[in-house]
């Protein structure tokens, strides 16, 4: 597999393509428990692939990429990024996961989305393993689901290249006290602790679909909501969290930036992140985050060390 530091792509796999769609490559058709079954007992589906069953369960849309590293992360070495995928086939064939790819006028995504199917669901029902999968899931939209890969790009990277990781959340869910609403940090959170003290992060995906801004400025105004009525335990967290947008690129960061000056929704409570999905194939973390400043009456974007942030 090729390393992150050795991709050399400059724009995100994961940014908004114009007039992109979500095409289906999965399997039509039926498949019989039964067929399942006599799968498993003859061994043609084993733990291994339960294994990778959970991990699209817990994540909901994942690439085979993003796969491989996490069962790297868990200890089973497939050896190979074509041994993996012959192993998804073989899932997405019985019907237990299905496939999506993007295509546009540029042409067809280089990856495959993966997500559940029915048969999925009920395999790991019987092994009491919750899944809130529904057949509706997956008819979310392109850019959900490309927020939910770049959220786990970043949480795949911190739990990689981060010593003090210590735990993530995929779909933490916040309130926002006032409007008496909860939602979800589009990228996950991450924990972690050194020294017996810790920090956790939230990140927001930000991406340039329709009415982009609109829908930053009312999530933005969701989070002003939840920092600004912060006490110790809410939603879970034992400290104030640090919040991270995660955007396409670099201009993307200024963009987002100045539509949040503009409709007045900084945060005072805290200091606002940014990121973007390709500085997390860096080899370290360190200076992955970016802040603006004000300086001489103007904003200006500085680099964020964070020595927490390296091996």
């Amino acid at each position: 597999m090729v390393e992150d530091e050795e991709i050399k792509t400059k724009v995100s796999p994961f940014a908004i393509r114009e007039g992109e769609i979500k095409t289906f490559d999965g399997k039509d058709g039926y498949v019989s428990m039964n067929q399942i079954v006599r799968k498993i007992d003859i061994g043609h589906i084993n733990d291994i692939h339960f294994a990778i069953l959970d991990l699209v369960n817990e994540f909901e849309f994942i690439t085979s990429r993003q796969i491989y590293q996490m069962l790297e992360i868990k200890g089973i070495d497939l050896k190979s990024q074509d041994k993996l995928n012959n192993k998804l086939e073989q899932l997405v064939k019985s019907k237990i996961l299905t496939r999506y790819y993007f295509n546009s006028e540029e042409g067809k995504g280089i990856y495959r989305i993966y997500c559940m199917e029915k048969m999925g669901k009920y395999l790991l029902t019987s092994r009491e393993k919750e899944c809130k999968w529904q057949p509706s899931d997956n008819t979310k939209p392109v850019a959900m689901i490309k927020k939910r890969l770049a959220g786990n790009q970043v949480l795949i990277a911190y739990l990689r290249k981060v010593k003090a990781f210590d735990n993530f959340v995929v779909k933490p869910t916040l309130t926002a006290k006032m409007t008496g609403k909860t939602f979800k940090a589009t990228g996950g959170s991450v924990k972690l602790t050194k020294n017996k003290k810790s920090i956790e992060f939230l990140f927001e995906v930000i991406r340039r679909e329709d009415d982009w801004k609109k829908k930053l400025i009312e999530k933005m105004r969701l989070y002003k909501d939840f920092y600004e009525n912060f006490v110790t335990g809410d939603s879970g967290f034992s400290n104030i969290p640090q919040l991270i947008l995660v955007c396409e690129d670099d201009r993307h960061m200024a963009e987002t930036f100045k539509e949040i000056v503009l409709n007045k929704v900084e945060i005072p409570k805290i200091k606002l992140y940014f990121t973007t999905d390709l500085r997390q194939n860096e080899e370290t973390l360190e200076s992955t985050l970016v802040e603006f400043k004000l300086v001489d009456g103007k904003y200006k974007k500085e680099d964020v060390e964070l020595k927490l942030l390296g091996m």
